[in-house]
């Protein structure tokens, strides 16, 4: 159930919109992330799937520049982005939705979408924006001056992806989107995923959910323990026999 044809960064002659060499990542004194590739290239929807722990998040704080890199590089459209701050970033068009939503709890649903849209000053292309999020969830609009803490856990993820689509990105980090969801609102989230990436966004997914990530994915990745231990097309993965022991509760 991929969400379009784009060719595998590893197979255009396109150089990747993102990309890790070798790096590593360290975070509470322990080395979480040591020393992984992974390419996205333009276009592209890829997962990250593995255990809690598995260095999945660190990987994303650390190519936001929220954790300090230990080595290796991090590339973006071109450029290498190694330790750039946060908010340099956010102007290139990389943005990031972090594990927990991080809303603005008192400040309404129009309100924090605007805080999406705080480097940007064209009003009007703003307000094009916020209508555009609108249409992808509906249920925000109808409840667009109600507070984002009275929302439910699901809402607040659809706020929060909405509050990133504002800066425009072409680059967009998930971190764990399901995370605490009941079954049909990791359904309506996963939808607006696919029609996120069906609007040309890049999309690079971390998820403990492997079989739903890796049905929306083009292509993943496999991390235990920090390393990269296995990669390719997202159909194959889920079809791979290790991948669905260790994920999906089947045996090998």
């Amino acid at each position: 159930m991929t969400h379009a044809t784009t060719p595998s960064a590893t197979s255009s002659a396109k150089p990747p919109l993102l990309a890790l060499e070798r790096l590593a990542v360290s975070y509470g004194g322990i080395q979480a992330v040591k020393g992984i590739d992974v390419v996205v290239g333009d276009g592209e929807l890829v997962c990250l799937i593995g255990a809690n722990g598995a260095g999945k998040t660190t990987t994303l704080k650390g190519i936001c520049g929220l954790l300090p890199i230990k080595s290796g590089t991090i590339h973006y459209d071109g450029d290498d982005i190694t330790g750039a701050a946060s908010f340099k970033l956010v102007r290139r068009g990389l943005a990031m939705v972090p594990e927990g939503r991080g809303m603005f709890g008192a400040l309404t649903i129009e309100e924090n979408l605007a805080m999406g849209a705080y480097t940007r000053t064209d009003r009007a292309a703003i307000k094009a924006d916020a209508d555009r999020v609108f249409g992808l969830f509906p249920r925000l609009k109808e409840r667009r001056r109600q507070t984002a803490g009275t929302l439910s856990g699901g809402e607040q993820q659809m706020l929060a992806m909405g509050r990133a689509m504002m800066s425009r990105p072409r680059l967009l980090l998930l971190d764990e989107p399901s995370m605490g969801l009941a079954p049909l609102m990791v359904q309506k989230v996963f939808e607006t995923i696919i029609a996120v990436a069906k609007e040309g966004v890049t999309i690079l997914l971390i998820e403990q959910n492997a079989k739903l990530a890796l049905e929306v994915s083009d292509r993943g990745y496999v991390m235990e323990s920090g390393v990269i231990t296995l990669e390719g097309e997202a159909a194959a993965l889920l079809h791979d026999p290790k991948v669905r022991a260790a994920y999906l509760g089947e045996a090998a």
